[in-house]
């Protein structure tokens, strides 16, 4: 049986690089769809049901997140990461060849759903095939496949549906699945289990009497806070107050996913380095609470010179929690139970997300952008305390 040691590294890099191109393919599904929003509502199609339309895919992701964990806990890692990408393509397809908007709901939510298996798998092939000290670095590497995607989607979507129409920018995700499938299923190795310490033949569950992944899932979901905050709301901060066009305060944004995606990385170097996850994500919730505090401050003086630079910054830190969460859940869930673990994450986070842009709206709409920031400093610093404290 294969290990750590006997297979080569860039075998190792490879699987990795083909768990980032399946999420990434699965981003541009899930949060690509949004940007077909112009070209619905030029059919004439009202707002808020094209913005209904294009949320079926988030629907099929959160309704089948913890599924997909535990099949992947039951059969691996490599038939998810085919079974996934294939569903995509398929609904992908359906959806593109359709009239019926009713239809096109449906299988918007089956790409979802297939999309889904991408988020709680590779986790286990990076515990597997890393060694200890490189899986903070992969793990980091890994988590860009969510800003890489969105990117993708940005960039080719709006443009594809207004050269080529509605159903060919459809495509665009579908086609990514399509060649995601076919490298996963020659490039990934499930790696060896070892065999069950359980009596029944089943591991224990790491749930049970520990509270431990209970506060990871906790802590994530009040970190997301400020990252969905800035995320959602930045660009039309700098275009409603701070007075700057659509065009720069895009440009901006677009640089901090850039940042992000660097500093998710630089977060997983930095516990390799220490041999830690636990306690730099404590470190970052601190920071975020600090940067949003600084932030709500600036945006409450109008200090726009001093604004700027504290958002960049902000936008960094919010988002480099990620990584060091997702690590930590996969290495204490062990082999049999990860799946699953990082199934419950993404859950919690989704809904969180999915929860902050109506709410958050509503107090920005009573309360101001200062306000809303100064209260996410106060999430965030309520996550402090609640970071377990231990080896990890």
């Amino acid at each position: 049986m294969a290990t750590v040691t006997q297979i080569g590294t860039a075998k190792r890099w490879s699987m990795l690089a083909l768990g980032v191109f399946a999420q990434a393919a699965s981003a541009v599904f899930v949060h690509g769809t949004p940007f077909l929003l112009p070209a619905l509502t030029d059919r004439g199609m009202p707002l808020a049901t094209a913005g209904l339309l294009v949320s079926m895919p988030t629907v099929g992701l959160v309704c089948t997140l913890i599924a997909w964990g535990y099949i992947v806990d039951r059969i691996g890692e490599h038939k998810v990461l085919v079974a996934g990408p294939v569903l995509m393509l398929a609904a992908g397809l359906a959806a593109a060849s359709v009239s019926s908007y009713a239809v096109l709901g449906v299988f918007l939510f089956l790409g979802g759903m297939g999309a889904a298996s991408t988020n709680g798998a590779s986790g286990r092939v990076i515990v597997g095939w890393f060694p200890k000290d490189q899986r903070g670095l992969a793990m980091g590497i890994r988590q860009t496949a969510q800003p890489l995607g969105v990117g993708i989607g940005a960039l080719s979507i709006p443009a594809v549906a207004a050269a080529h129409g509605f159903s060919t920018a459809i495509l665009v995700p579908a086609a990514m699945a399509g060649l995601a499938a076919i490298g996963c299923l020659f490039g990934i190795i499930d790696p060896p289990r070892p065999e069950s310490p359980s009596d029944a033949g089943r591991p224990a569950n790491p749930y049970r009497g520990d509270s431990t992944l209970w506060r990871i899932h906790l802590v994530s979901v009040l970190l997301c806070v400020p990252q969905g905050t800035l995320w959602t709301f930045a660009l039309l901060w700098l275009h409603r107050d701070v007075g700057w066009s659509l065009a720069a305060a895009g440009a901006l944004v677009t640089v901090t996913q850039i940042l992000g995606a660097g500093g998710r990385i630089g977060a997983g170097v930095w516990s390799d380095r220490v041999g830690s996850r636990l306690g730099p994500l404590r470190t970052v919730a601190i920071a975020a609470a600090i940067s949003m505090a600084g932030l709500a401050f600036a945006a409450w003086t109008q200090w726009w010179w001093a604004a700027i630079p504290i958002l960049i910054a902000a936008s960094v830190i919010t988002v480099t929690d990620n990584g060091l969460a997702f690590t930590a859940v996969a290495e204490i869930a062990g082999p049999y139970w990860s799946g699953r673990g990082l199934g419950i994450q993404n859950t919690g986070q989704n809904l969180a997300m999915a929860a902050l842009a109506p709410a958050f709206g509503a107090l920005i709409t009573i309360g101001g952008f200062p306000v809303t920031y100064a209260l996410t400093a106060l999430i965030a610093l309520a996550a402090v305390p609640l970071v377990p404290r231990g080896s990890h």
